[in-house]
């Protein structure tokens, strides 16, 4: 399909159907004025909530019904402008929604204070005397856990007050990265022209040309070494703030408290850190592969992302990749599969590119409709991938649904990378168990060796710099430029072993990753998949299939932690599990390439 038809020319069964939502826009406006309606309702909540169970669960009924309102309405708007942003009326729902969105944390922004301000006790009582509040037990007691970090109500203002421009060194970088960074341009081997970009810089990566590869790795680079000193400054600046609202809470660590909010012990940053240097030889022998693959003297950081395995064809239509993944994914179940079909057949996905259309992908859920999928589908391998990585997350949301009232629907960043990532890793498996074609094998095993890298080891290596880094501005070191390089620069060498040169260049890549402004997020990556590489190996035992689809079922029910155990997950070994895969599948790689 081509990227610049009018939607109006694509087929009505590629399209995802917004009407299972709202029938129409007149419906959407209906809906909107109930809700309007409803906020004077929410803000009188305050004065009654917490005198009696009964008060306390009529008021956290209309809360929810308010909330299921506002999520049906802000999905449907920004779903309609994500398929055309230049559809005018689209555009116009989505601002008066985020408007409304405002006004309603407005109208109950004094929930959680009202929660906190309840003496001991109280609240676990009204639980034990109402059953009906036994669906929003857990959130409750979720509140209740932070009190010991609740401070002062003068304090409190004071601290929400610094929110207002707590986030600045974040926006700055934003606006540095994005807006005002100059790329240059580079000569390409073929005489071309070509303007850096971030998004031109990875594809420029991943080229067969290595002095194309030098050349943007030295360009990029270079532009992000001239404004050292002022994302020195933007990073330095957002790691004393975080340094300052866990001593300002009562933590013993700013990675602490960025722990705390889904309950995770900082044993388990920890344990993911040591487990993943207990096993870098692994990630060594990999890159002395490719190394002796791409027959160079030296192996640069600028070699690690271009294919080891060329001119492979692999042409797959919509289709054909609806049925792979109905294949890939059967060990899941007949009723796992029928869904699947479901969300095939009766407009689940947007599957096309069309003008105006947002790019990427994504899984997106409505509370009593059921998950919607975006694609801008293009007929090959990478996308039959990202369908089964989109339909894991949209069965993800399709089980708690179905299973979890709304106030316990909802599931975290830490668990929510998991049943996506089990697909992947079954289509993986399944295709190299029904393809024969050697080369095809070494491509499928070589980027399952990539994924592995990339979100395991290499997003490791990100946690590693945040926790080294913040730990320095807790001891009251500096945070200089050349100190962040250095760390950095020693991580790299440690993760890559002595097959990677080491330059000075790959030292600033810590400046251009836009995570380490959302700090101690990129680990939940690492976990995530080491988590779902285990469930796939423990599918094939009786029992294990089950455990799956309760963990899938039980949404944000509980704290992530427990909620993996539902699935059988050991968090103590799942990473040096995922590791041990790690060196098989280069072990295997090696033998299958060499011999082509």
């Amino acid at each position: 399909m081509s990227g610049n038809k009018k939607r109006c020319e694509l087929p009505e069964e590629t399209k995802w159907r917004l009407s299972d939502i709202f029938e129409s826009q007149e419906a959407w406006e209906k809906e909107f004025a109930e809700l309007e309606a409803m906020l004077p309702q929410l803000a009188a909540l305050k004065d009654g909530l917490i005198e009696s169970a009964k008060s306390l669960l009529a008021g956290l009924k209309l809360i929810d019904e308010a909330s299921l309102h506002l999520e049906r309405l802000f999905v449907y708007a920004k779903m309609g402008r994500d398929q055309d942003n230049s559809e005018a009326a689209f555009q116009s729902l989505v601002e008066r929604i985020s408007g409304m969105m405002t006004k309603f944390s407005e109208a109950v922004s004094w929930y959680e204070p009202l929660i906190l301000s309840a003496e001991e006790g109280k609240i676990e009582a009204f639980i034990e005397e109402e059953k009906e509040l036994e669906v929003y037990a857990f959130g409750l007691k979720d509140i209740l856990r932070s009190k010991e970090h609740i401070l002062s109500e003068k304090e409190e203002k004071l601290l929400s007050m610094v929110g207002d421009f707590s986030d600045g060194a974040q926006t700055i970088f934003t606006m540095l990265n994005n807006a005002d960074m100059r790329f240059p341009s580079i000569h390409l081997s073929d005489g071309r022209e070509e303007a850096l970009s971030h998004a031109r810089y990875i594809n420029l990566l991943r080229t067969g040309d290595r002095e194309t590869r030098e050349k943007a790795y030295d360009a990029f680079y270079g532009e992000f070494k001239k404004f050292t000193n002022t994302i020195t400054a933007a990073y330095s600046t957002n790691v004393k703030k975080d340094v300052f609202y866990a001593k300002a809470r009562g933590f013993d660590s700013a990675r602490e408290r960025a722990l705390f909010a889904d309950n995770i012990p900082v044993s388990v940053y920890d344990n993911l850190i040591e487990s993943i240097h207990r096993n870098l030889p692994a990630m060594h022998k990999y890159v002395a592969l490719r190394k002796k693959l791409l027959g160079v003297d030296k192996l640069h950081m600028y070699d690690i992302y271009t294919s080891l395995v060329a001119d492979v064809q692999d042409e797959v239509p919509y289709e054909k990749a609806c049925e792979m993944v109905l294949e890939g994914l059967s060990v899941l179940g007949e009723d796992y599969i029928e869904v699947v079909k479901k969300a095939f057949n009766e407009g689940w996905i947007d599957v096309y590119e069309n003008e105006g259309k947002t790019s990427g992908a994504y899984s997106w859920g409505v509370y009593g409709v059921h998950p919607y999928m975006l694609l801008n589908y293009s007929n090959d391998l990478d996308n039959m991938f990202t369908l089964a990585h989109e339909m894991g997350h949209s069965m993800h949301t399709y089980y708690a649904n179905k299973t979890q009232p709304y106030a316990t629907s909802n599931y975290v960043i830490f668990v929510a990378e998991i049943a996506s990532t089990v697909n992947e890793i079954l289509m993986t498996k399944h295709l190299l168990k029904n393809t024969e074609d050697k080369k095809m094998r070494a491509y499928l095993l070589n980027n399952y060796i990539e994924g592995m890298r990339g979100t395991v080891l290499r997003q490791t290596m990100f946690a590693e710099f945040e926790k080294i880094s913040h730990e320095m501005a807790e001891k009251g070191e500096p945070l200089t430029s050349q100190a962040l390089c250095k760390v950095y620069g020693d991580l790299n060498a440690l993760y890559h072993g002595p097959d990677m040169e080491r330059d000075d260049t790959i030292c600033y890549e810590w400046s251009r990753i836009p995570h380490f402004y959302k700090s101690f997020y990129v680990y939940k990556y690492a976990t995530g998949y080491s988590c779902a590489a285990a469930i796939v190996r423990g599918l094939e035992k009786e029992g294990n299939l089950e455990k799956y689809k309760a963990f899938l079922s039980a949404g944000g029910s509980d704290h992530p932690l427990e909620l993996l155990k539902i699935a059988g997950i050991d968090f103590t070994t799942v990473v040096d599990e995922c590791m041990a895969e790690f060196a098989r599948a280069v072990d295997e790689f090696e033998e299958l390439v060499l011999s082509l």
